[in-house]
Formats: structure tokens, C-alpha cells, sequence
């Protein structure tokens, strides 16, 4: 199968298009025909080696940790997915761009959905469901998130706001039109954001959510003014010195599903920013490493 592979960390210049080995479904999984994978910052942050010491990889390696495709292998144990059934989720650590992929938690694509967006998706969406679970009932609280017009943040947001949340997110300027077509209020980040958000919540911030690589995790903090309702997904360290939580995404069907279910109510449509070919995968890194939104590499 074509694949894109790294034989050795580094810059995206290692990347390459070339033959490898198929997949195949085991027990509880599936194995599908990629037509989209995304990119996601864990997939850089491997490829440049700066986890190898936590995350170790078998080289040469596939990048990518969600997809979008059709079943075309059951494995045993599977019941609620058939052979051409379009599906999204989440496979390996890193292992999904490419012809062939397999799947161990997973949801049916909805139909409003695009095999690009479903892609984007998966990830981003078994993120920010962890996330908003840690912070318990948001009903008729406000939630700030940094950070909300990206992938993680915008699937955050469109989960808080289902369950009832009011969510105040920061984004660029030209990301707040996005932030207010999702129901959203919008402010900047940065210094000052303490008053920004007061003018907005004179009633308080219940909760926050840290969604972007920034440095703000204290600000959050200092914002809500308990550190057990700040989540971040990005800065593990600095929730250990402050008292916040750190969640990482798992690879949970159940997931995935709430998020496609918000697809199919009109409540959640994926982000994507650039569309790229398998052929240009260093392309892709190279953009979503420099901050250029949701990119999405397709297979077909």
C-alpha cells in the first residue's frame, strides 16, 4: 500500500510517499480504506523525535492518529459496523496516513459531514469530550476556553454548548466571526484577557479549558479561581505545579459517537483549514507545524 513514512526523526523533509506493509483488523478493531487522515499536533511532535523517550516508535513510521474511510475488515468481537460502512475514528499512536489503516474505536460518518471533515474529526473530538467531562455539569455555567476557534477548541465548544454551557472563547480577530457562527462569545488572548473575560462574565468564569499551545495555563487559573476546573491538553507540567488537570484522549468508541451524534443534529461540524494530497505530506506538516489551522491529507 502507499504510505507516508518517516525513517528517521526530524524536520518534514523526512518524510516520504512509498510502499508498506498492510494492516490488518485484529479482535475489536477494523480496518478501513483511508480516504482522509488529518494532521494533529501529537503527529509533528512524533515525527520531530521530541517524544521518542515517552513515545518511542518502531522506524520507518507512519504518521497519523485519526482517519476517515470504508470498512473493509471486521475484526472479531465487532458487531455494530459492517464491510463498506464509511466510519471515523482513532487508530494507533501512529499509523493512519495511508492507503489502509485500522481502527480501534470508531463511529458511522454523518451524512452533513464530508470524508475531510469526518478525518478532522476524530481526535480532536475523543479530546475535547475527555476534556469537558472532567470539568462535570457546565448546565447554565460559563466555560472559557483558550484556544477555541482550533480543532480541539471548537469541538470543545460545540460540546459545552450542547450541554447547556455559555462558552466565552479566545481566537485571532479573524477567527471570531467562526466563534460567534458557533454560538460562541468571542474575545482575543493574551495580556489582559482577566478583564476582558470580567467584562464579558461579570458573574465569573466557572471553568476553563486550555485547547492551545500557550503559555496562559496560570491565567486560566487565576481567571476561574480554582485550579481543580482548569483542564489543559497541552501543558502537563504546568497542571502539576498549578493543580489543574491534564487529559489526554483515549481510544473510546463512545467518544467518537458524541461527537458524530452532534454531527447529525447540526450541532458540530469538523474544522478544516487546508486540504492536501499524500503527495505533498511534508507540505502538510510543515503548515499545521507553523500554526496554519486543521490540515487534512487525502488518499484518493
Amino acid at each position: 500500500m502507499r504510505a507516508a513514512r518517516f525513517h528517521q526523526y526530524g524536520d518534514p523533509d523526512v518524510l516520504i510517499v512509498e510502499e508498506a506493509a498492510e494492516p490488518h483488523a485484529v479482535a475489536n478493531s477494523v480496518r478501513i480504506t483511508v480516504r482522509a487522515a488529518s494532521v494533529n499536533p501529537i503527529d509533528y511532535l512524533l515525527r520531530g523525535g521530541a517524544l521518542q523517550e515517552a513515545l518511542p516508535l518502531d522506524l520507518p513510521a507512519i504518521p497519523g492518529r485519526d482517519a476517515a474511510g470504508f470498512v473493509d475488515e471486521v475484526g472479531d468481537g465487532v458487531s455494530n459496523v459492517r464491510a463498506g460502512d464509511l466510519v471515523f475514528g482513532l487508530g494507533g499512536v501512529s499509523d493512519t496516513t495511508a492507503e489502509f489503516a485500522v481502527l480501534t474505536a470508531w463511529s458511522a460518518v454523518p451524512s452533513s459531514w464530508s470524508a475531510e471533515q469526518a478525518a478532522a474529526a476524530g481526535l480532536a473530538s475523543a479530546t475535547a469530550a475527555a476534556a469537558i467531562d472532567a470539568l462535570g455539569d457546565l448546565t447554565g455555567r460559563t466555560l472559557l476556553i483558550e484556544g477555541a476557534s482550533g480543532g480541539v477548541g471548537s469541538a470543545a465548544a460545540a460540546f459545552a454548548l450542547a450541554a447547556g454551557a455559555r462558552v466565552i472563547g479566545t481566537a485571532r480577530l479573524a477567527n471570531h466571526q467562526y466563534l460567534t457562527d458557533l454560538g460562541a462569545v468571542a474575545t482575543t488572548y493574551g495580556p489582559g484577557l482577566a478583564e476582558r473575560v470580567g467584562a464579558l462574565a461579570p458573574e465569573g468564569v466557572h471553568a476553563a479549558f486550555h485547547a492551545a499551545p500557550s503559555a496562559s495555563l496560570p491565567d486560566l487559573v487565576a481567571v476561574v479561581g480554582d485550579a481543580s476546573r482548569v483542564v489543559t491538553v497541552v501543558d502537563a507540567e504546568g497542571a502539576g505545579r498549578l493543580g489543574a488537570r491534564a487529559v489526554n484522549a483515549v481510544n473510546d468508541s463512545a467518544l467518537v459517537e458524541r461527537a458524530a451524534d452532534l454531527g447529525r443534529r447540526g450541532l458540530y461540524t469538523p474544522r478544516v483549514d487546508r486540504v492536501l494530497p499524500l503527495a505533498s505530506i511534508r507540505e502538510a506538516h510543515e503548515l499545521a507545524e507553523s500554526g496554519a489551522g486543521k490540515v487534512v491529507v487525502t488518499l484518493t
